[in-house]
């Protein structure tokens, strides 16, 4: 059976177990190296929550606590960081420094955001998108005492680990069907692959990182992915903060190169993404195993709000209304699925 989770106490969803009985919370990642099943939420900035659950079993998603049925905003309600004239403005900034020859690809975000009633309890939202909306690496976490109220319907593996085995699988390239999926989209996918070895290779044994299934198409709910993935083999000596320094933010979600990528992000960006596109998901501390999504396809609720947030890569091939339209595409269904809980 699963266990009974009162509404409103902490508990978490991720990869496929119900975690409740919460024993701590750290903000330092250091923790994960320690003992016990970890959920982990982190900010695109950098700032984490660590929450210590005592009691993990199996349970189907669609199962998650549900003390009511979801009433979102409606579809009208939903206003943007960036209106479409300033992310066309903001796309062209940035081919304007691809020229200069200042960065090579930037992710370019902006974050929907709508009121959300106090009652609206976002385990009902989980329990929609699992059916409307079922991804590979879907997620709720609900840790009141940290400001963590979160749910996720990512497709994007950000750090699979067993043992000393690690493997990353970056996004780039996104289309309504395989053949929308342009030159541009390959290009900034071989890009970010490499930024992603060489963030592996920090902490990676020397030749062990290695690029499998390179440009994969995976087939989501109303749209298409290329996807590759990279794998290697821990160094003894690297730690859990280790290994989040070397490969944090998500490479697929920044850019390259990555610290100027994160500058130009900052400058242009009027809000901060919170947990979108950063990393939500378990370690298995005891096992060594865990699985970290990167936290795309993401609602969170902050100051009486409900957020989400969409962006698209950015390349000298991008054209500013293509990729205005890219961001509409990644949003449409899953907004629409929060706003009045039917599918398109």
């Amino acid at each position: 059976m699963d266990r009974l989770v009162a509404s409103g106490a902490p508990h978490a969803l991720v990869g496929g177990r119900l975690a409740s009985g919460l024993m701590e919370v750290a903000t330092d990642p250091s923790a994960l190296d320690t003992s016990g099943f970890w959920v982990v939420v982190g900010t695109f900035e950098g700032r984490w929550t660590c929450a210590r659950f005592a009691h993990v079993e199996p349970v189907v998603p669609a199962r998650a606590p549900s003390p009511r049925p979801w009433s979102g905003p409606p579809t009208t309600a939903w206003t943007t960081s960036l209106s479409e004239r300033e992310y066309m403005a903001g796309v062209q900034r940035v081919r304007d420094l691809i020229a200069a020859g200042t960065v090579y690809q930037v992710n370019l975000c902006r974050v929907l955001s709508a009121p959300l009633a106090d009652a609206a309890s976002l385990d009902a939202l989980a329990a929609l998108l699992a059916d409307g909306n079922p991804a590979p690496y879907a997620a709720r976490v609900l840790v009141p005492d940290a400001g963590v109220d979160v749910v996720c319907a990512s497709p994007e593996l950000f750090l699979r680990r067993d043992g000393r085995s690690v493997a990353s699988a970056p996004i780039k390239g996104t289309g309504r069907v395989v053949d929308d999926l342009a030159p541009k989209d390959v290009a900034e996918n071989v890009m970010i692959v490499d930024l992603v070895r060489n963030d592996l290779g920090r902490v990676c044994r020397t030749g062990s990182v290695a690029v499998d299934d390179a440009l994969s198409v995976e087939q989501h709910p109303g749209l298409v992915h290329l996807v590759s993935t990279v794998r290697g083999e821990l160094v003894p000596e690297a730690t859990w903060p280790d290994v989040l320094a070397a490969l944090f933010p998500p490479g697929s979600v920044s850019g390259a190169p990555k610290s100027t990528a994160l500058t130009t992000i900052s400058s242009l960006e009027p809000t901060e993404r919170g947990p979108y596109c950063g990393a939500i998901g378990w370690v298995d501390a005891d096992d060594e195993k865990a699985e970290l999504a990167v936290g795309i396809r993401t609602f969170w609720r902050r100051d009486g709000l409900l957020h989400f947030g969409t962006g698209a890569g950015i390349t000298w091939g991008s054209d500013p209304e293509r990729e205005w339209h890219e961001t509409e595409l990644k949003a449409a269904h899953l907004l629409l699925l929060a706003s009045d809980g039917r599918s398109p």
